[in-house]
């Protein structure tokens, strides 16, 4: 398991980081404090305050490609 810290400030990046994300197979969460919602869910993502840094876990140990792709969302 991955974890890193990602920013979606705007409702654009949010559409742009669930596109990108859904094109990998393996599951990902978002955690906001104890709130824990599917990475691939645009309305989970817009549940959680956005307004702050949110954590990535990611269930796989191989996701370079993945890291690549979400560098501008990284905090």
């Amino acid at each position: 398991m991955k974890s890193v810290n990602i920013k979606l400030s705007l409702a654009e990046n949010v559409k742009t980081f669930v596109n990108m994300v859904n094109r990998y197979p393996y599951d990902m969460d978002l955690r906001a404090g104890r709130h824990v919602v599917d990475a691939k869910s645009i309305l989970g993502i817009f549940s959680l305050d956005l307004s702050k840094p949110i954590t990535l876990e990611i269930y796989t140990d191989e996701c370079d490609d993945l890291m690549n792709d979400i560098k501008p969302f990284l905090a």
